[in-house]
Formats: structure tokens, C-alpha cells, sequence
């Protein structure tokens, strides 16, 4: 029978459930967007491409293992976890003698993949295909046959990818400059090549065996090997016989190999993609989270406000003896009707959003193409729940007081708002206040990003619905303070005062979604430029250099570094790479030991640089604090390609946030990161910046700047990083601003009655908006002071665990323009359904049926 009724009240009131209707499409659109991104990261397929004709890749394993053994209670408990490492790893060539022993092995191919850049003229070389090169003799993997001309055999010779000669217009005779892993060098195209299928993600050039070899820089071992089959021999059998004869053999680091076929190639030949997966699991993870905790906050003061203004249906409902329950379920059964159909509605368009964003992620170059978007019934389906729970509890949560009171008292707050205080309503905002202010002073301790970021937002939310539970409370507070200035403004401001010291609860379910916006809005913007300031500023201190070499390829290679050394001058060259100790990452980078005083300060606390060897390395307090270091402890790590390590600590520096926790010689990162060359190169010189440039003709693409000028370049990429993070976080403050405009349309237009009846006492038209637009203009004031003071206290927390100086970068133009856009929205939305309500004669509404 309720369900009958719900039907006909949702069908009746159909503009009143709007509101609730758009809040729920928007929250369960958010909801399955996030899920998508999620799921493809859980699940999305990487593609073969380059081992397309090998049914089998055997590879060094990707990851570093702990195994941990915990003895409770007379139980054994073995827990094994892994973590992917930022390189790649290498395999022993001699492991092709075992491998050609197992039984159904027709072939075995070595391969060799390495940077290669062609230094083609502009706009040859498309930047979403990265080039890589390769030995000749592993073409087969693919296969790639030549279309033209004839397969390299010296080392000055060179194949290229039938898409590269055509953009760049080559022909087999022509020369083309290629900068890989040692000096750029130009090569005699002797060939072109076309794979047996379509490569969209690479470009492929060619060398002959001798100069790949040299090209790798890892004498006796190979990327992987492809293993293909004798006639006949099943690729699912074949794995298994190269498994079993695999069991216990270990590359040269200790990685044992794998064995990959089917899907598991593509990982293998796309190790960022592979990477790839677990940031977009945490980004999906986190955008999932804070829109879910977003839309509980708005679904529920959406229903509260739909409930609100309800309240005279309700309490005569409970007059002709409605119990409580019976409330409870009629609300909860138009809640779920509602529910489903905006569901259903918002998982349906989640779906395309989703597919936008993950196509912007993969153009911002967040996430690699390889890792194509998977889409199944899951996320919208657990957005079709999500919703539905929302709207239930929101509904049970909106209805506790209206089922709970007496009928005669449910009619008489039907007419006037409740002023005594509800101290449920009050204990439990005073609670999440508190929670609230414990995770700003826990934020106020973390040093890590990973670590403080999901911390920052939920702050934000959680002292959110603390101004939710306390709102009137706070709206009483402000008409008291603004009450003195209103009532000498004007009838139309004496209008606004009356309104909100009389609905309090009414102007409390807008001052919300717009105090959230605010504070949101400026967390998200100012949060990233927060950490990137503090790190360019340490980074700019702790730069002694007169010039930086940087170059706009690939980096600049060590031949160029030598060049500029000279007796009198200090050239430094930083190589950067990411290293685990135990499971945990620590940014870290290679630098050139000798004079590096001269050009590099990070701010030493203890120790030397002067005893910084292969055998050495310098840490930051952040990594010697959290690892318990101090100079003389050995430090147990795992280096980028998977390659165990330990030294001994030498320094301990303080300007980790600009130079990275770990810090090694250059010689040791360069031999094992995938790029070799200089990320940049510092320069203490005499020499002006045309000398040194002159010195660096014969390397295409290299610059030298002055440090302020490397420090602007810094800056612009840590823009372009922070628009991922401002893209991943801007649907949700979009759905915050359709939030606020919902809400604030929701409370005009049901106060047609109220507008006729001011017109009727002698109130004009403009006097009736002038009063809607001092009570937007004071709610937007006080929900600007509540929002930017959560802001202000949560990125100050931020700053002072991340920087360790209570320094939140904020730009004041941005902030203005933050607050102008949520007054834009609040006014527009306030002025347009108030002029509609306006509209209609004040007799035809107030003689009309309640």
C-alpha cells in the first residue's frame, strides 16, 4: 500500500522530487565515471604489439617481493606482497642455451629494446608513438619484413618503420640522426620496414646486432625472448614446458623470470601501461571516494530541504493517524522510486563520461593509450546501488524528527521553524567537527603525498557536514552580526533578516553545498601549488650552477658533459630514477661526485658529499627519519631496474622536497635506469652562455639557460602535472556547483505562497528580489568565510607536514575569482526561479488550494 502512495506522490509532486531527481543523476553519473577508470585499472587489456608473432615472452620480473611470516596464537600467517619497480629489468643472455632445450621450442630470439629518438626535421616524428630501438635479427617478434632496400650489417647502418619514413620522407640512401642512450649519431637508412599488423603505439628503428648491443649498455643480457613454437605445439602447452624448465633460474639481480603469453605479452613490452594500472586504480579509488562522500553530503540536504518543504503534507498525515513508521516508509519507498530512476539515468551517462575522461587522461599523458578503457556492467551497477542506498538513508535520515514528534507539534512546526535547539542535530555536528579537526592536525604530521592527499580532501568534507549539522545554528549566529546592518538598508534587506533568523534551517540546507565549494575549490587549487612552490624554492636555494644545461629531446648525453669539463670548471650531471627500500618508493637521482659543492647545495645536516661513491649515498631528513639513518648505516634498497644494492649513508640533507629523498654518484643510477642521459647538467663556469653554447653545436636539441630560466621551465611542468589533478578533481567540483544551484533553485521556488503574500501586504515586485538578493549575498558571505576557513586550516595542516612551514600558496586573483564564480551562481540562481515565481498573479497563488 505505501508503495502505491509513493507512486502517486512522486507522480503528483513531480517538480518537487526535481531537485532530489538531478542531485541523484549527477552523483550516480560521478559514481560510474569513477568506476570505469577503476575497472581499468583493475582490468584493462594492454595489447601486443611488438611481440605479436611470439605466442611466448619470456622477461625478468617487473617486481620486488617481501614475504612476511607472523606467528600468532600457535598460527602461521604468510603474506606475500609486491610492488612494480620503475625500470626496466634485464635477463642473461646465456638463458637462451636452457630455453632452446625445452621440448616444442622451434626458435628462440633475443631481444633488445632501448631509447632511440630520431632527430627528424619538425613534426616527422609523431609524439604519441615513442621510438624505440632494436637488433634486426629479433624483427621476427613481430614480424616486421622489409618493404625496401636491405637489412643493416654495419654499425653506421639503419632500418626504420614504414610510418616513420613516410612522415620524415626517407628513402633507403638517405642519412637520419638517431639519439639514444650514448651520443647521437647519424646513420645510413639501408631499409624500410612494415609490420605483418598494425603498431600504433611505437616506432621502430633497426641496428645491426654489434651496435644494438652497444646501444643497450648491458653487455650479456637482453630485454626478453621470444620463444616461438615447432608445428603443431600449443602456445598454453608450450608456456608450461618454459615454465617448468624456468622453476628457480634468476637473472643476474636475483629477479626470476617470467613466462608470458595471450594478454600477459603486452605488460611485458608496455611497461608504463603496466605502471599505468596502479595510478589510475588510486586515482579512480580517490575520485570514487570524494564523490561518494560528496553526494552523501548533498543527497542528504537535498532530501532534508524536499522534507522541509513537505512538512505540512507530512503532519497531516500524522493527524489522521499516519504512525511514524508508516512515514518512515512512504518517504523511504519514494527515495528508492526516485532513486532508481535517476540511477538508472546517471549510470547511463556515466558511461560516456567516463570514456571523455580517461580519453583526456591518456591526451594530458596521465595514463598511456596501451591501457585501453574496459567498460562492464559493474560500475554502473554499483552506481545503481550506491544511489539507491543514498537516497534510502537519505531519506530516513531527513524523516527522523518528522516521524518521531508528536501530530499535534509535527502542525504547529508546520507553520513556524522549530527555534529550540535540536541537540542530537548539535552533538552530532559537534562530533564531526571534532573528527574534522583531528585530520587536519594528523595532516599537520604526514610527509608524504601519497600519504596526505586522500587525508586533505576528506578534512575538507568531514568539516563540510559538521557546517551541515550546525547550520542554523551559524545562520542565527550571522543574522545576529549582520542584523544591525540589514535593518538599515531598506525594507528589502529588513525582508532578508526576518527570512533568515525565521529559516534558519531553510537558509542552513544552502549555505552547505556552497561552503563545500568553496573550501573544495580552494583546496584543489591551491594544494598542488603548495608543494610544487616549496620545491622549486629549495630547488632554486640549493642551485650554486651559473648555467643548466637542459635539452628538449630525450636529455642531454654524457659526451656533451665531458665536453664542457674543463680544468677550471664543475659540470654536474643529475640523472633521475625512483628506487624501493623494502616496498617502499623514494624519489631518487644520480649526480656527478666531483666539485659538487660547487654546484649543488641540498642543505647538508650531517656528514659529507665529499665521501658520495658508487659505494655511498646522501639521504633527506624525511628518508633518514622514516628509515632510522644517520651517516655510517648501511641502507638495504632495490635499485630502479631491480638490481639490490647497499650503501652506507654518508649525508643527510634537508632539501629533500626539491631534490628528491635518496641520492647516489651519477655512474651508479646511469647503469641502471632505461635513460642514461642527463636529465639536466649544471655548469660552474667563467664561460658566458654563447661560449658554452658554441661548445654544444654538435648536440641537437641541448640548451643553456640560467637557473632562473630552468626554474620557469620547472614551473610550467609542474603546471601541466597539476591539470591532471585539477581534471580529476573538477567533475566533482562540478557536481558541488550543480549542487549549489539545485539547492538554492529548490529554496525559491517553494516560497511561491510567501512572495505572493509580501506583493499582497504592499511588497513591489523589486522589493521581493532585492530581498532575494541580500539573503543569497549574506549566505554567500557567511558560506565564504566558513568554506575558506576550512580551506585555510586544511592546506595550512598540508604545508606544514609537507614543507614544514605553515606556507599554503594561495593566489589572491584565483581566490577572488573562486568566490565570484560561487556569488554568480548563487545570485543566477536565486534571481531565475524567483522572477518565475513572480510572474503568476499574488491573488491566483494565494487563493489557491494549499
Amino acid at each position: 500500500m505505501m508503495l502505491r502512495y509513493a507512486l502517486r506522490t512522486v507522480r503528483a509532486r513531480k517538480g518537487g522530487f526535481l531537485g532530489a531527481f538531478f542531485a541523484l543523476m549527477c552523483a550516480a553519473a560521478l559514481i560510474t565515471a569513477c568506476g570505469t577508470l577503476l575497472e581499468t585499472g583493475l582490468r584493462g587489456t594492454i595489447a601486443t604489439e611488438r611481440y605479436a608473432a611470439t605466442p611466448v615472452v619470456v622477461s625478468a620480473d617487473q617486481n620486488v617481493h617481501q614475504t612476511t611470516v607472523k606467528h600468532k596464537k600457535g598460527k602461521t600467517k604468510v603474506k606475500h606482497k609486491a610492488k612494480p619497480i620503475a625500470e626496466r629489468a634485464w635477463l642473461p643472455g646465456d638463458l637462451a642455451t636452457e630455453l632452446r632445450k625445452v621440448p616444442g621450442v622451434r626458435e628462440v630470439i633475443p631481444e633488445l629494446t632501448f631509447l632511440a629518438e630520431p632527430l627528424a626535421p619538425g613534426g616527422a616524428v609523431d609524439k604519441d608513438r615513442p621510438a624505440y630501438g632494436h637488433a634486426w635479427d629479433s624483427a621476427a617478434l613481430t614480424p616486421y619484413t622489409l618493404t625496401t632496400g636491405t637489412a643493416p650489417k654495419a654499425d653506421g647502418d639503419l632500418v626504420i618503420d614504414r610510418r616513420l619514413a613516410e612522415r620524415a620522407h626517407l628513402e633507403p640512401g638517405d642519412r637520419l640522426t638517431v639519439q639514444s642512450t650514448q651520443s647521437p649519431r647519424t646513420y645510413r637508412v639501408t631499409g624500410i620496414a612494415a609490420p605483418a599488423q598494425e603498431v600504433r603505439h611505437q616506432t621502430a628503428l633497426f641496428f645491426s646486432t654489434a651496435e644494438a648491443r652497444r646501444l643497450a649498455a648491458h653487455p650479456g643480457q637482453v630485454t626478453a625472448f621470444g620463444v616461438l613454437p615447432t608445428k603443431g605445439t600449443d602456445a598454453a602447452v608450450l608456456k608450461r614446458s618454459v615454465s617448468s624448465a624456468l622453476h628457480g633460474t634468476r637473472a643476474p639481480h636475483g629477479t626470476t623470470a617470467q613466462v608470458s603469453a595471450g594478454d600477459g605479452r603486452g605488460p611485458v613490452e608496455f611497461l608504463d601501461a603496466a605502471a599505468a594500472r596502479t595510478k589510475l586504480v588510486s586515482m579512480g579509488g580517490a575520485m570514487g571516494g570524494t564523490s561518494l562522500l560528496v553526494a552523501v553530503l548533498v543527497v542528504v540536504g537535498t532530501f532534508a530541504l524536499s522534507v522541509q518543504q513537505r512538512h505540512r503534507e507530512l503532519a497531516l498525515l500524522r493527524a489522521i493517524a499516519a504512525t511514524p513508521g508508516q512515514i518512515r516508509a512512504l518517504l523511504g519507498r519514494e527515495a528508492l522510486i526516485v532513486g532508481a530512476a535517476a540511477g538508472t539515468a546517471g549510470a547511463l551517462a556515466g558511461l560516456p563520461l567516463g570514456s571523455w575522461l580517461h580519453g583526456r587522461f591518456v591526451a594530458m599523458g596521465a595514463v598511456p593509450a596501451t591501457l585501453q578503457h574496459t567498460v562492464s556492467v559493474f560500475p554502473p551497477f554499483a552506481a545503481l546501488a550506491a544511489t539507491l542506498l543514498g537516497a534510502w538513508a537519505a531519506a530516513r535520515i531527513s524523516s527522523r524528527r518528522i516521524a518521531r514528534i508528536r501530530p499535534a507539534e509535527a502542525l504547529a512546526e508546520a507553520r513556524a521553524e522549530r527555534t529550540r535547539p535540536a541537540w542530537g542535530r548539535i552533538l552530532a555536528g559537534l562530533a564531526l567537527l571534532a573528527g574534522g579537526v583531528v585530520l587536519v592536525a594528523v595532516l599537520s604530521v604526514l610527509r608524504t603525498e601519497p600519504a596526505s592527499t586522500p587525508v586533505t580532501f576528506l578534512a575538507v568534507v568531514v568539516l563540510a557536514s559538521s557546517v551541515a549539522l550546525l547550520g542554523p545554528m551559524l545562520v542565527r549566529a550571522a543574522v545576529a552580526v549582520l542584523g544591525g546592518p540589514l535593518a538599515l538598508t531598506g525594507p528589502s534587506s529588513r525582508l532578508a533578516r526576518a527570512n533568515l533568523r525565521g529559516h534558519a534551517a531553510r537558509m542552513a540546507s544552502v549555505v552547505t553545498p556552497l561552503t563545500l565549494l568553496i573550501g573544495m575549490t580552494c583546496t584543489v587549487l591551491f594544494v598542488q601549488p603548495t608543494l610544487g612552490n616549496a620545491a622549486r624554492a629549495q630547488a632554486r636555494e640549493g642551485i650554486r650552477a651559473d648555467w643548466v644545461v637542459a635539452a628538449q629531446g630525450p636529455g642531454v648525453p654524457a659526451e656533451a658533459a665531458r665536453r664542457l669539463r674543463t680544468q677550471h670548471d664543475t659540470v654536474t650531471e643529475v640523472v633521475r630514477t625512483t628506487v624501493r627500500v623494502g616496498l617502499d618508493k623514494y624519489a631518487a637521482q644520480g649526480v656527478t661526485p666531483g666539485g659538487l659543492t660547487r654546484t649543488w647545495d641540498p642543505d647538508v645536516t650531517a656528514g659529507s658529499l665529499t665521501k658520495l661513491t658508487e659505494d655511498t649515498v646522501a639521504v633527506s631528513e624525511l628518508a633518514a627519519d622514516q628509515l632510522h639513518l644517520k651517516p655510517g648505516s648501511p641502507l638495504k634498497l632495490t635499485l630502479g631496474d631491480g638490481t639490490p644494492a647497499t650503501p652506507t649513508v654518508v649525508a643527510v640533507y634537508a632539501r629533500g622536497l626539491g631534490f628528491g629523498d635518496l641520492t647516489f654518484a651519477h655512474d651508479l643510477v646511469a647503469r641502471h635506469v632505461d635513460n642514461p642521459l642527463a636529465t639536466s647538467v649544471l655548469v660552474s663556469t667563467a664561460r658566458t652562455q654563447t661560449q658554452l653554447a658554441t661548445t654544444l653545436r654538435e648536440f641537437p636539441g641541448t640548451h643553456v639557460l640560467a637557473p632562473a630560466a630552468a626554474d620557469s621551465i620547472q614551473a610550467a611542468r609542474q603546471q601541466a602535472n597539476a591539470e591532471v589533478n585539477y581534471l580529476a578533481m573538477g567533475l566533482v567540483l562540478a557536481f558541488t556547483a550543480i549542487a549549489v544551484v539545485n539547492t538554492l533553485a529548490m529554496s525559491v521556488s517553494e516560497r511561491v505562497r510567501e512572495f505572493a503574500l509580501l506583493r499582497l501586504a504592499g511588497a513591489t515586485r523589486r522589493q521581493v528580489l532585492g530581498m532575494l538578493r541580500t539573503e543569497a549575498l549574506s549566505v554567500l558571505l557567511l558560506a565564504t568565510a566558513l568554506g575558506s576557513g576550512i580551506a585555510l586550516a586544511v592546506l595550512t595542516a598540508f604545508s606544514v607536514g609537507m614543507t614544514g612551514e605553515a606556507a599554503p600558496a594561495v593566489t589572491p586573483l584565483v581566490y577572488v575569482a573562486v568566490v565570484a564564480l560561487a556569488g554568480l551562481l548563487a545570485l543566477v540562481a536565486t534571481a531565475l526561479p524567483g522572477r518565475v515565481a513572480l510572474r503568476v498573479r499574488p491573488v491566483t497563488v494565494a487563493t489557491a488550494k494549499d
